[in-house]
């Protein structure tokens, strides 16, 4: 395992690292430049000023992705598709399909929901991403 901060090899059960003295393990709570506790909603460290580098959940969809697959490609369901909901997305391209187009307004609507928010998760429930 390797250590956030400074990058050095320390062992699993390591509760500090040797290098910088931050807990291994440190992650988005912890300033990347000292090592300080921070907030997740901070943009700057309080104790060295360093702007927080945000990092992007793993797995996490983007939401400004998945808006515009829903505004340009909304009546294919591509945006659902891109977000898990597997069934949904073919259910809008059979109604697309079945109204000579005119179905796709659904998916055009829920692309300005997922952009305004108020869609906001993907099929395994984790938050859509900026």
């Amino acid at each position: 395992m390797f250590c956030r901060n400074c990058g050095k090899e320390i062992p699993e059960q390591a509760v500090v690292c040797v290098g910088c003295g931050c807990p291994p393990q440190a992650g988005s709570n912890y300033c990347q430049h000292c090592a300080a506790e921070t907030n997740t909603q901070q943009e700057i460290c309080i104790k060295c000023g360093v702007r927080l580098v945000k990092t992007r959940p793993e797995g996490a969809k983007s939401k400004i992705a998945a808006g515009l697959m829903g505004v340009l490609l909304g009546g294919l369901g591509v945006h659902r598709f891109y977000l898990g909901y597997v069934g949904i997305g073919i259910a809008q391209i059979v109604v697309t399909l079945c109204t000579f187009g005119f179905g796709g307004l659904w998916g055009f609507i829920e692309g300005i929901l997922i952009l305004t928010g108020t869609i906001n998760k993907d099929a395994s429930g984790m938050p859509l991403t900026d």
